[in-house]
């Protein structure tokens, strides 16, 4: 994701949050807690963070003036996960920013009053986060990176680019994108007329070279 792109779409969720009743309204020291699965030096994911924290800015939330930021990283790491998705619960931030779905399954579990924003999430409705994306209902809310009818869309375009395109098969890692099970199972029944389609799993770069399509 671009990083403007991104700067516009958490400044918007930002927007709604219970924090955001305007940094004019008194200054008043807000918490924000954030807790991001990569690690710090993740180049992708220190973009995203600044991006973030710019956004904030721009609202009139400023950390160390009207906001106190709580930020940890777990470093991919389960086990950080679920220690620092605790240690943020019992800071009792205002608010909490997760960007993962390992991080907001940790959280999940550790509260169910104080409000959650998920970014980069497939399917929050799947994993149970949320009861619906229009009414999530809950403490969750925030942004999902892939919509289940885009696979669709993606076929229609690869059979316009390559009309003589028959067969095409969606490959991916079944234990690091849980959430195209859900949406292959989803479209599977209605392909584009013309052309045929399936997921293939491959959860290893062995298993990728060692079996065909």
């Amino acid at each position: 994701m671009k990083r403007r792109t991104f700067i516009t779409l958490i400044g918007g969720a930002a927007v709604s949050w219970p924090l955001a009743v305007r940094a004019q309204e008194g200054e008043r020291m807000r918490r924000v807690g954030v807790l991001m699965y990569q690690d710090e030096s993740d180049p992708e994911a220190t973009v995203r963070f600044s991006g973030f924290t710019q956004a904030l800015s721009e609202l009139g939330w400023t950390d160390g003036r009207n906001l106190r930021m709580d930020v940890r990283w777990a470093g991919a790491s389960v086990d950080r996960t679920w220690m620092f998705a605790k240690e943020l619960v019992d800071l009792q931030p205002s608010v909490i920013l997760v960007n993962s779905t390992p991080t907001t399954a940790a959280l999940q579990r550790q509260t169910r009053t104080i409000p959650i924003v998920f970014v980069g999430l497939a399917d929050p409705v799947g994993e149970g986060f949320v009861a619906g994306l229009p009414h999530p209902g809950g403490n969750l809310t925030g942004l999902i990176n892939v919509e289940p009818t885009m696979v669709s869309k993606w076929l229609e375009l690869l059979t316009e680019i390559a009309p003589g395109v028959k067969r095409a098969a969606i490959m991916f890692n079944p234990y690091a994108s849980p959430f195209f099970n859900h949406i292959t199972c989803h479209h599977s029944s209605r392909p584009p007329a013309r052309s045929k389609w399936s997921p293939s799993r491959r959860p290893s770069i062995a298993t990728l070279k060692s079996k065909r399509l």
